[in-house]
């Protein structure tokens, strides 16, 4: 089993930035894929961004530029750092972790989330 505990979440203003941290422990060495989730009042649960353990990376479009996702395989965490704020980005934002991929079928593990508020 793996166990993912968010941070880093809260209230800010449009433009602002924040940066969520995601620690994974437990069996972490079956763990492939880490990445970001979110969602928002009365919509689907979308991936955000994801980061392989080698480092490969991969982004939803309305976030690439604005939002970098990073992992520490020392500490088995992994950062997502948000840029340039909008109020549509308002959510709970969700770690998720997979032995193979964060496409397709839900990931194996999901943190508890974590509320991140962009006000106008």
């Amino acid at each position: 089993q793996v166990q993912l505990a968010e941070s880093g979440g809260g209230l800010v203003q449009a433009g602002g930035s924040l940066r969520l941290s995601c620690a994974a422990s437990g069996s972490t060495v079956s763990i492939a894929v880490m990445g970001w989730y979110r969602q928002a009042p009365g919509k689907e649960r979308e991936l955000v961004a994801g980061i392989t353990r080698g480092g490969r990376t991969n982004y939803a479009d309305s976030m690439k530029g604005r939002f970098t996702i990073s992992r520490d395989n020392a500490k088995n965490t992994v950062y997502l750092q948000m840029n340039n704020l909008k109020p549509e980005d308002t959510a709970v934002y969700y770690c998720a972790a997979d032995k193979f991929a964060l496409a397709g079928s839900p990931p194996d593990y999901w943190g508890q989330g974590t509320q991140v508020t962009v006000s106008s």
